[in-house]
């Protein structure tokens, strides 16, 4: 892991940016519907959408500053998912969003990262607020924007499904 690639640590995890041989880390990731079952289209991604979407954060990363970054374990690099920012809406706001290896799932790792990142947002001044929303039986992820301190706002509807929809504004701590 290359210092100027990591953008985030914290006690356990790093996010590091991506390079164009992730792509079969993306794939793998998304590859299984257990992994998706909770997404606007659950159909687990084939290659060419884990190419589609690691150029989009290529490109979120270049236009916005932020993206959804690579996920390791600090301590011995393992790939553990992806988490971090992405536009969203007109205008803009950034939606929070992580995905976790199902092995690595129950370590507490997603509320570590959102924690961190939660964090980061402010301190890099990136916007005052940002969103994140879940489809509304997700009720892991709901848990763990609410212990961020996270609070709850006019759901979102995306693709017909209606998302439980939080918000968290700089100070609200």
């Amino acid at each position: 892991m290359s210092a100027e690639n990591i953008i985030l640590e914290t006690p356990r995890l790093a996010l590091v940016r991506w390079n164009a041989e992730d792509v079969s880390l993306v794939h793998e990731l998304h590859a299984a519907t257990e992994m998706v079952r909770y997404y606007s289209d659950p159909t687990p991604w084939t290659r060419e959408k884990a190419v589609e979407r690691i150029n989009s954060w290529f490109d979120e990363e270049t236009r916005f500053g932020v993206a959804k970054y690579k996920l390791l374990d600090r301590h011995d690099g393992r790939f553990l998912g992806r988490a971090g920012f992405s536009p969203f809406g007109e205008p803009v706001e950034f939606e929070l969003g992580y995905a976790i290896r199902r092995d690595a799932w129950g370590k507490g790792y997603a509320s570590e990262i959102a924690e961190g990142l939660r964090d980061w947002f402010f301190r890099k001044g990136i916007a005052n607020h940002f969103i994140a929303f879940t489809h509304p039986e997700n009720l892991a992820s709901q848990r763990v924007l609410t212990k961020i301190g996270m609070r709850d706002r006019m759901p979102i509807t995306i693709d017909g499904i209606t998302c439980a929809t939080f918000e968290f504004t700089a100070g609200m701590r």
